[in-house]
């Protein structure tokens, strides 16, 4: 699954951490800050002692501060060349030393007790893996419209966005990330773990208590409607082999920093 390829560039390890909390980055050096803020938040809240989280930037080829800031703060910094969002995040858990892992985009920001939910959920033994869901930090018609479309396959899956994490063990045995989609693999992730859960009576959770605040760049850049005019567009064009699907995930994912 590509987890052993990535090298370290800047190592600031906390002693024996039992949660490492992996953030993809490409060129966030705006965002990114705010980001840490919490997670540094997080950490002082958190009851097994801020060294217990280790924080990973896997920096995919920034050519802004990005690598830089996430040093300065404190992060362990690993280079990925690779353009595929799985291969980020499973280079990043690669890197990891905790027993649990999490995953968390660079434009969200993390609630004060994140780690201790995580870690709460976890040790009852019932949890394979889970997410906090999100809040948003703005609203509008086409987004709050966006927003209701999507709360039916929350509800029926019980997957969510937000903070993602799951056991170290249970990630690698569902073969991490898959590095063959170029979006999507964060759906799928959650799919493997939920499979993986039934055999042993396990389950997926969302931690709603702990929301993310998610940023809204997105419908920024493409519309606060976009969801209902390029996304079927790019469902079709993937569906039917279309050329034009791939130039369009590389627009939306790939060649734009939001």
């Amino acid at each position: 699954m590509g987890i052993v390829r990535a090298s370290m560039v800047d190592v600031t390890c906390a002693d024996a951490p039992t949660i490492s909390l992996v953030i993809p980055a490409r060129n966030e050096a705006a965002l990114l800050p705010r980001l840490l803020d919490t997670v540094d938040v997080a950490r002082s809240r958190y009851r097994g002692g801020a060294a217990a989280v280790e924080v990973i930037v896997a920096d995919n080829g920034s050519t802004d501060a990005t690598p830089e800031i996430a040093a300065r703060r404190g992060c362990r910094v690993v280079e990925v060349v690779r353009r595929c969002i799985g291969a980020v995040r499973n280079d990043g858990a690669g890197a990891a030393s905790g027993a649990v892992l999490a995953f968390v985009d660079a434009d969200i920001r993390i609630h004060p007790d994140t780690f201790d939910a995580v870690a709460a959920s976890l040790a009852t033994g019932r949890v394979v893996g889970g997410a906090t869901g999100v809040r948003l930090e703005r609203w509008s018609l086409g987004i709050a419209a966006t927003y209701a479309a999507m709360v039916p396959f929350v509800w029926l899956t019980g997957m969510d966005t937000g903070v993602v994490f799951c056991p170290r063990a249970d990630f690698e045995a569902v073969g991490g990330y898959d590095e063959s989609l170029r979006a999507g693999e964060d759906v799928r992730l959650l799919v493997d773990l939920k499979r993986l859960g039934r055999r042993d009576g396990r389950r997926l959770v969302r931690l709603r208590p702990v929301k993310a605040v998610a940023s809204m760049r997105k419908f920024d850049a493409h519309g606060d409607w976009h969801y209902f005019t390029l996304m079927p567009r790019i469902a079709l064009g993937a569906l039917f082999g279309s050329r034009r699907a791939d130039e369009l995930v590389d627009a939306y994912w790939y060649r734009a920093r939001g």
